[in-house]
C-alpha cells in the first residue's frame, strides 16, 4: 500500500513539472528584455497558472459529432426559418434600432447602444442576436421570458459597478461572438442550438464579476474561492449564476428544451465560459495549434467555440482605437481599485494594480504582442480550417439585410419615441439553410454539367476540324485539348475539400486594428520614458493617462475618459 501511494505521488509530481515546464516553454517566447518585469509579471500571472494549483489533466472529452455530421447536421437537416411569432415583441427604442443596424461591423460601438437604451446593452442587443438567429421560434422562448432573463442579467453585471467588467463588456463580447458567427459563415457549420449556447455564453461569461482577479479571491481567501477551491473562482461563479437565474420560470429560456438538449446546452455553456479562465490561454493556445498542424486535422466543435469566445473576450485591442483606449482606461482603473484592496488587506500589489507604478503603454503592447495577435491568428487558421469546405461552395450568408421596418416611413419613425422589433422587423433574415445548400448544389452540378458540355462541343468541333487540316492544325487541336483537360482539373481541384480548405480566407479587420493600435502604444511609451527620465517626481499616472488622451485628440475622436494633460 505504501508503495502503491509513493508511486502515486510520484506521477502526480510529474504530472505537475511536466505542466510547469509546458508553461514555462509558452513564456519563453517573451523575453525578459523583449518586455519590463512587471509587463513579464502580469503576462505569467495572469495568462498561466503559475500563482494557482494545476488542474488535473482529465479525459479528453468525446466529441459531438465529426466534422462532416456537423456539416450535414448544421446545413442539410435545419428547420425551416419563420419570419413571424404571434406573441408580441419587445418594445425598442427608434434610437436604438438606429444603433443596432450597425450590428454586424466589427467595430461595433456599444457605448453608443449603451447611451441611447437607457444604460440597457445587455437587454437590447441580447434580444435582437437571439431574434435575429430564430431563437425564440425554434426553442419555443416566449418573449417576455427572454426579456426577464436578459433583465436579470443586465442587473447582476450592474450589481457590483465595475469600471470593466460590468454589461457594457458582456454585450460588447456577445457582438463580437456575433461577428464571428455571421461574417465568417461559422453559423453554418454549427446547430441551431450550439449558436443558442454560444450566444448565451457570450453574454452571461462575466455574469455578476466582482472586479477582481481570481488570484484576488485566491489570496485573500473570499467566500467563492472557498467555495470552488481556488479553481477557476469566477468563471464558475459566472455559470452557477446563471443557471440559477435559469431555475427561476419567469427567466427559464430553456424551458421548452428536451432533456437531452438542455444536457447538451448546459455541457456548451459551462465549457466555453471555463475556457475564458486567462490561466489557461497558453495551454489553450498550443492545443488549438497542435490540432492546426495535424496531418488531418479534426477540430472538435466544443474547443472551437471556446476559442472563439475566448479570442472575443480579449479583444477589445483589436477594435478601432477610440473604443479600445476607452476599454483600456476603464481596465487600468479597475486593475487599480484592486490595488487599492489589496493595500488595505496588506496583500501584496498583483501586476499592473499599483496605480503609481504601471507601465500603461508597455503593458497595452505586451498585450497585444504576446496575447491578442497570435490568438486572433490562431482563431483565423481555424476557421479558415474548418469553414473552407462549406464557404467555397457555399459563400458565407450576412444576416446584415434586414428590415427595419415592413412599413418602412421616415417620417412615420422619425415622429415615434419607440417601435416593437419583430421578427418580420430585424430578423435573422436567414432562409433556411437546407434549402440555401440544396440550391447551390443545384447550381454548381450544373454549372460543372454546362462546362462540361462545352468542352464536349470544343473536342467535336476539334476533331471534325482535323479531317481536312494539315498536321499543324491537328497539334493545335491537341494543345487546345489539353489546355481544357487543364481547366476541367482546377475545377475538380476546387470542388476537394482538402484544396478548398487551403484557398479560403476570411476577412481579418482586426489586424489593421492591432497594427495601429500597437504603433501608437510604442509611440507613447517612448514619450514616456523620456518623461520618467527628465521628470522623474512625476508619478506613473501623471505620466501615462493624460499622455493616452493627447492620442485620441491628435486623432480628432474624444472620449469621456480623457484626461486633460497637466505640466
Amino acid at each position: 500500500m505504501v508503495l502503491i501511494f509513493a508511486h502515486a505521488c510520484a506521477l502526480i509530481y510529474s504530472n505537475y513539472r511536466r505542466l510547469a515546464a509546458e508553461e514555462d516553454d509558452e513564456l519563453s517566447e517573451v523575453q525578459p528584455d523583449a518586455v519590463p518585469q512587471e509587463v513579464r509579471d502580469w503576462l505569467a500571472s495572469t495568462f498561466t497558472r503559475q500563482m494557482a494549483c494545476t488542474r488535473r489533466k482529465g479525459e479528453e472529452k468525446p466529441k459531438f459529432k465529426s466534422v462532416a455530421h456537423a456539416i450535414r447536421a448544421g446545413i442539410f437537416v435545419d428547420r425551416m426559418y419563420r419570419r413571424v411569432i404571434n406573441a408580441p415583441m419587445m418594445t425598442f427604442p427608434s434610437d436604438v434600432v438606429e444603433v443596432l443596424k450597425d450590428l454586424n461591423d466589427w467595430s461595433f460601438d456599444v457605448y453608443k447602444l449603451d447611451n441611447y437604451g437607457n444604460g440597457q446593452p445587455i437587454k437590447y442587443l441580447g434580444y435582437d442576436l437571439l431574434n435575429r438567429y430564430g431563437i425564440f421560434q425554434k426553442f419555443k422562448v416566449p418573449s417576455v421570458v427572454m426579456e426577464n432573463f436578459l433583465c436579470r442579467i443586465e442587473e447582476g453585471y450592474s450589481r457590483h459597478k465595475n469600471p470593466y467588467h460590468n454589461n457594457l463588456h458582456g454585450a460588447d463580447v456577445a457582438q463580437t461572438v456575433h461577428y464571428m458567427l455571421c461574417q465568417t459563415g461559422l453559423m453554418n457549420w454549427l446547430s441551431d442550438l450550439e449558436i443558442f449556447a454560444m450566444l448565451i455564453a457570450a453574454i452571461t461569461h462575466d455574469f455578476e464579476h466582482t472586479g477582481t482577479t481570481n488570484n484576488f479571491h485566491v489570496m485573500s481567501g473570499t467566500e467563492i474561492a472557498l467555495l470552488y477551491n481556488d479553481r477557476a473562482v469566477l468563471e464558475n461563479y459566472h455559470i452557477s449564476s446563471t443557471f440559477r437565474i435559469l431555475k427561476d420560470d419567469d427567466c427559464n429560456i430553456l424551458q421548452n428544451l428536451t432533456k437531452e438538449e438542455f444536457r447538451e446546452f448546459r455541457t456548451l455553456v459551462i465549457d466555453m465560459v471555463l475556457a475564458t479562465d486567462m490561466s489557461f490561454h497558453f495551454q489553450q493556445l498550443k492545443t488549438m495549434k497542435t490540432l492546426l498542424a495535424s496531418p488531418e486535422p479534426t477540430i472538435d466543435k466544443s474547443k472551437a467555440m471556446s476559442m472563439v469566445l475566448h479570442c472575443a473576450d480579449i479583444s477589445h485591442p483589436a477594435k478601432e482605437w477610440s473604443l479600445h483606449y476607452r476599454w483600456t482606461c476603464q481596465l487600468l482603473e479597475e486593475f487599480f481599485l484592486q490595488g487599492d484592496m489589496e493595500k488595505k488587506l496588506g496583500l501584496p500589489f498583483s501586476p499592473l494594480c499599483d496605480r503609481n507604478n504601471t507601465l500603461i503603454a508597455e503593458s497595452q503592447i505586451g498585450f497585444i504582442e504576446f496575447i491578442v495577435e497570435p490568438s486572433m491568428t490562431v482563431c483565423s487558421d481555424m476557421l479558415e480550417l474548418i469553414l473552407g469546405p462549406i464557404n467555397l461552395v457555399n459563400p458565407p450568408r450576412s444576416i446584415s439585410n434586414f428590415v427595419v421596418d415592413d412599413n418602412d416611413d421616415t417620417d412615420d419613425t422619425s415622429n415615434q419615441s419607440d417601435v416593437a422589433i419583430a421578427c418580420t422587423a430585424m430578423s435573422c433574415n436567414i432562409e433556411d439553410r437546407k434549402d440555401i445548400k440544396d440550391n447551390n448544389d443545384i447550381e454548381v452540378k450544373n454549372d460543372i454539367k454546362d462546362k462540361k458540355d462545352i468542352k464536349g462541343t470544343k473536342e467535336t468541333k476539334n476533331i471534325e476540324g482535323t479531317k481536312d487540316n494539315n498536321d499543324s492544325d491537328s497539334v493545335s487541336t491537341a494543345t487546345k485539348l489539353e489546355e481544357t483537360d487543364k481547366e476541367s482539373k482546377q475545377e475538380t481541384n476546387a470542388e476537394n475539400p482538402q484544396t478548398s480548405n487551403k484557398l479560403y480566407k476570411i476577412k481579418k479587420p482586426w489586424n489593421d486594428c492591432l497594427a495601429i493600435n500597437k504603433m501608437k502604444w510604442k509611440v507613447q511609451a517612448a514619450r514616456e520614458a523620456k518623461l520618467r527620465e527628465s521628470k522623474t517626481k512625476y508619478t506613473m499616472r501623471d505620466i501615462n493617462v493624460p499622455l493616452v488622451g493627447e492620442i485620441v485628440q491628435d486623432d480628432n475622436k474624444s472620449s469621456s475618459t480623457d484626461v486633460e494633460k497637466t505640466e
